[in-house]
């Protein structure tokens, strides 16, 4: 019972009913979290094991980045993944200036970390905080992540997803590996920033996930959502930096 499972044939939810007919009970033996949340016996694998993290308020007291960070759990089935979700606090209860990170295991949610230094964001503001469902929004990120439906298999970009809240907005992200340039002194066994991938591929690729993330919080065409380089962010002194490219 270990074959992966795509997350796009899962229910959104544990209480929305079984929509794979391959995971049907047989024989009245398997039974999964969608026939009994509790006495269950199958559990679905993801692709990769992700960890969650917490960031929370700062004190105002000149507080370091490192105590504020929190790692939370690690969780490496569907299973798992909905009983993480159903035990924290909703983003629309978190205090301000809190912050969710879903990364695959192993990728801390800094920009200094070895796997990020390198990348970028897809990044958009909600800014009329009383009009937005922030929940949903986030469960449909964080479910686009685990499910691998940002990116084609191949092309090893998506490194994250964040959610900030601030008092003007809330603002959701999703980290990718490189800013579609190769990493200096990676070879060419290395698929994401390797040198056997074009600049040109490199774009091609971030702009597919870009528009894949439009889609799944679900922007009208006119609102643009912006991809920066971590590096131009820290120069800036600011999560949000010049754009380089929009969807």
């Amino acid at each position: 019972m270990s074959e992966q499972v795509d997350l796009t044939t899962i229910p959104i939810s544990p209480e929305g009913g079984n929509t794979n007919g391959d995971a049907a009970v047989k024989d009245d033996k398997t039974v999964t979290v969608f026939h009994d949340k509790e006495h269950f016996n199958v559990k679905h694998p993801l692709s990769n094991r992700w960890t969650l993290w917490f960031t929370k308020p700062s004190s105002g007291k000149g507080d370091n980045w490192n105590d504020l960070l929190k790692e939370v759990i690690t969780f490496e089935t569907v299973e798992e993944f909905w009983g993480v979700y159903n035990n924290i606090a909703p983003v629309s209860e978190l205090a301000l200036k809190s912050d969710y990170h879903l990364f695959k295991e192993g990728v801390r949610p800094e920009w200094e970390d070895p796997q990020n230094k390198h990348g970028g964001k897809w990044s958009y503001q909600f800014k009329e905080k009383r009009n937005v469902n922030i929940d949903e929004i986030w469960l449909h990120t964080m479910l686009a992540a685990i499910g691998e439906t940002l990116e084609d298999e191949e092309d090893g970009e998506v490194m994250g997803v964040v959610v900030n809240v601030r008092k003007a907005f809330f603002r959701v992200g999703v980290w990718t590996r490189t800013i579609g340039k190769h990493i200096p002194g990676r070879g060419d066994g290395d698929i994401s920033g390797g040198k056997g991938r074009s600049p040109e591929k490199g774009k091609e690729i971030l702009m597919a996930i870009g528009r894949r993330f439009k889609e799944v919080l679900q922007l009208p065409p006119n609102e643009a959502l912006e991809f920066s380089g971590h590096t131009e962010s820290a120069h800036s002194g600011s999560s949000r930096a010049r754009a380089k490219m929009t969807v």
